[in-house]
Protein backbone atom coordinates (compact mmCIF):
# COMPACT_ATOMS: atom_id res chain seq x y z
CA UNK A 1 0.00 0.00 0.00
CA UNK A 2 1.51 3.49 -1.39
CA UNK A 3 -0.44 6.39 0.54
CA UNK A 4 1.16 9.27 -0.36
CA UNK A 5 0.45 12.89 1.40
CA UNK A 6 1.82 15.08 4.04
CA UNK A 7 2.97 14.09 7.05
CA UNK A 8 3.71 16.64 9.88
CA UNK A 9 7.21 16.24 11.56
CA UNK A 10 8.20 17.61 14.71
CA UNK A 11 12.09 18.76 14.69
CA UNK A 12 13.93 18.24 17.96
CA UNK A 13 15.94 21.81 18.85
CA UNK A 14 19.17 20.14 18.23
CA UNK A 15 18.33 19.82 14.87
CA UNK A 16 16.23 22.68 14.07
CA UNK A 17 19.32 24.06 12.54
CA UNK A 18 19.11 22.39 9.39
CA UNK A 19 15.14 23.33 9.61
CA UNK A 20 15.68 27.25 9.69
CA UNK A 21 14.69 26.92 13.54
CA UNK A 22 11.33 25.93 12.65
CA UNK A 23 9.92 23.37 15.30
CA UNK A 24 7.18 21.80 12.33
CA UNK A 25 7.80 21.05 9.25
CA UNK A 26 5.88 18.76 6.39
CA UNK A 27 7.10 15.88 4.39
CA UNK A 28 5.69 13.58 2.09
CA UNK A 29 6.19 9.62 1.41
CA UNK A 30 4.27 6.23 2.39
CA UNK A 31 7.15 5.24 5.26
CA UNK A 32 9.39 6.46 7.65
CA UNK A 33 12.33 5.68 5.11
CA UNK A 34 10.66 7.66 2.50
CA UNK A 35 9.15 10.63 5.18
CA UNK A 36 13.69 10.95 5.72
CA UNK A 37 14.41 10.75 2.10
CA UNK A 38 11.86 13.69 1.63
CA UNK A 39 13.37 15.93 4.98
CA UNK A 40 16.89 15.11 3.34
CA UNK A 41 15.43 16.43 0.08
CA UNK A 42 14.50 19.81 1.88
CA UNK A 43 16.74 20.09 4.47
CA UNK A 44 20.14 18.46 3.08
CA UNK A 45 22.15 16.94 5.90
CA UNK A 46 19.18 15.96 8.17
CA UNK A 47 19.21 12.78 7.39
CA UNK A 48 22.80 11.54 8.49
CA UNK A 49 21.81 12.69 12.01
CA UNK A 50 18.59 10.77 12.15
CA UNK A 51 19.42 7.09 10.19
CA UNK A 52 22.93 5.66 10.37
CA UNK A 53 24.74 5.05 6.97
CA UNK A 54 22.97 1.63 6.58
CA UNK A 55 19.55 3.61 6.61
CA UNK A 56 18.51 2.06 10.55
CA UNK A 57 17.66 4.77 12.67
CA UNK A 58 20.74 5.76 15.35
CA UNK A 59 20.61 4.13 18.59
CA UNK A 60 20.37 7.59 20.53
CA UNK A 61 17.21 8.68 18.02
CA UNK A 62 13.69 7.64 18.69
CA UNK A 63 11.13 8.19 15.99
CA UNK A 64 7.01 8.09 17.13
CA UNK A 65 4.24 8.14 14.68
CA UNK A 66 1.57 9.34 16.21
CA UNK A 67 3.23 8.61 19.61
CA UNK A 68 4.11 5.22 18.79
CA UNK A 69 7.87 4.31 18.92
CA UNK A 70 8.58 2.79 15.19
CA UNK A 71 10.96 0.74 16.94
CA UNK A 72 8.03 -1.43 18.43
CA UNK A 73 6.38 -1.17 15.06
CA UNK A 74 8.14 -1.92 11.54
CA UNK A 75 10.93 0.58 11.88
CA UNK A 76 12.14 2.42 8.70
CA UNK A 77 9.25 0.47 7.00
CA UNK A 78 6.88 1.85 9.21
CA UNK A 79 3.72 3.26 7.13
CA UNK A 80 2.72 7.04 7.29
CA UNK A 81 -0.06 8.37 5.90
CA UNK A 82 -1.43 12.55 5.71
CA UNK A 83 -2.64 13.79 8.59
CA UNK A 84 -0.06 11.51 10.81
CA UNK A 85 2.51 13.18 12.69
CA UNK A 86 6.03 11.93 13.32
CA UNK A 87 8.11 12.81 16.14
CA UNK A 88 11.97 12.96 16.29
CA UNK A 89 12.97 12.63 19.56
CA UNK A 90 17.10 12.37 20.93
CA UNK A 91 17.36 10.02 23.52
CA UNK A 92 18.01 11.72 27.07
CA UNK A 93 20.96 9.77 27.56
CA UNK A 94 23.69 9.01 25.49
CA UNK A 95 24.80 10.03 21.91
CA UNK A 96 24.26 13.52 20.43
CA UNK A 97 22.42 14.29 17.42
CA UNK A 98 23.85 17.42 17.06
Amino acid sequence: MSTTGTVTVLIPAPLRRFTGGESKVSSGGSSIAELIDGLEASYPGIRDKIVEDDGEIRRFVNVFVNGQNVRKLDGVATQVKAGDEVGIVPAMAGGSVA
